[in-house]
């Protein structure tokens, strides 16, 4: 039976870091097998030690929607802890709120893709810890997708923002306590930084697999199959495409007005998308692109998690679309993610030339090995801060 870093901790009575004061970040997914939220968990554990609380980008219960969409700082009504926002007139926690606790607890629900801003916080916290001399504490959750694929091609430097600080690829492999000890060395942070790890995973468990409860830790993130597309279909963000925003189940539907699902189809018949079927759907949103529009796309339906590849997958369908719509394909313009300027498509993808292959035309396969030397370097690095096998 699976057992999260939050069960370890609130369990193991030699944990107790006597004396200290504790903060906790995370969200309303941040709860243990029977539900409970680890706020509660731990304020019974921990009493008044536990004094303040982070939250996220979404907010502490995942009610905001889509990009940046803040959220202020609040009371929490149940135990009466202030809530500091960290997605809203800060994205870096402040000396004045870390003065106020000795360890920062951190126990949020990652989802397993470079583009996804609760990895970016984590971190911008453990740079407030190094400064301020306090202490991380990690409590480790699954990777929803696994955790020995790796896909992608590797952040470059100047498509740096806050859906990517670190050269990762799109889909990393890594848990969040792994994510965590490879950013503080890698990219000299130097936090006094511990991570608790589980008991009962391994690399090649989904998060079905588990047996564990799943609460959406984004409020368009509401199954671990939403989560197992999203390495792809988060690209979507960046175009004038419906990436199924407004609908129940968002980044599995993806669609446009002035699609067709037979052209699309016939496109695709060249290019090997393992794992997966595309199943023709017409949707409309009622937020988000497209508002009361009917949209001509797809439903991804994976048939095996095992060879399914969702990065190139949505990169096949984009470049399909790209290809038979060129009058109509419409690039997202700023602002995304408090980038003013830059291209939101160029800072999803981590690579300007990796768009500009796209629009020239050229064959995912040979995109994909002009990004796989530098893949494998870091899928062998990464094997340097495994918790588990």
């Amino acid at each position: 039976m699976l057992k999260t870093g939050l069960d370890v901790l609130i369990e193991d009575h030699s944990l107790q870091y006597s004396g200290k004061r504790l903060g906790l970040l995370s969200n309303q997914a941040s709860v243990d097998r029977q539900l409970v939220h680890g706020r509660l968990s731990l304020k019974r554990k921990l009493g008044e030690r536990l004094c303040c609380l982070f939250s996220p980008q979404h907010g502490f219960f995942s009610e905001k929607q889509d990009n940046m969409i803040e959220s202020g700082h609040q009371v929490d009504s149940v135990t009466g802890l202030p809530i500091y926002s960290l997605y809203g007139e800060y994205r870096k926690p402040t000396p004045e709120m870390f003065a106020e606790l000795d360890i920062l607890l951190i126990d949020l629900v990652d989802v397993g893709t470079r583009v996804y801003t609760f990895l970016y916080t984590m971190a911008y916290c453990m740079e407030r810890a190094a400064e301020s001399g306090k202490k991380i504490v990690v409590l480790d959750r699954p990777n929803p997708i696994g955790g020995v694929r790796v896909e992608g091609n590797i952040l470059h430097s100047d498509c740096r923002s806050f859906v990517g600080l670190y050269a990762l690829p799109m889909r990393h492999g890594l848990t969040f306590g792994e994510l965590a000890l490879l950013i503080n060395r890698e990219y000299e942070i130097g936090a006094d930084l511990e991570v608790i790890a589980m008991d009962g995973w391994n690399r090649s468990m989904t998060f079905r697999d588990t047996g564990y409860p799943w609460v959406s830790p984004s409020p368009n993130m509401p199954t671990p199959e939403t989560a197992m597309v999203y390495p792809g279909q988060v690209i979507w963000e960046g175009t004038d495409v419906s990436e199924g925003r407004g609908t129940t189940l968002p980044f599995e539907f993806v669609g446009a007005p002035y699609w067709n699902h037979g052209e699309i189809l016939e496109q695709l018949q060249s290019v090997d998308l393992p794992g997966c079927i595309l199943r023709p759907v017409v949707f409309e949103p009622t937020s988000g692109k497209y508002v009361g529009e009917l949209c001509v796309g797809f439903q991804f339906h994976v048939t095996d998690t095992s060879t399914f590849l969702p990065y190139r997958t949505s990169l096949a369908l984009l470049q399909a679309v790209m290809r038979l719509y060129p009058e109509t394909f419409r690039y997202k313009q700023p602002p995304y993610e408090y980038e003013f300027e830059r291209l939101p498509m160029d800072l999803i993808l981590g690579d300007k030339k990796l768009r500009v292959q796209l629009e020239a035309d050229v064959s995912l396969s040979r995109i994909e090995a002009g990004w796989q030397e530098k893949l494998q370097d870091f899928n062998r690095n990464r094997e340097k801060y495994f918790l588990y096998h």
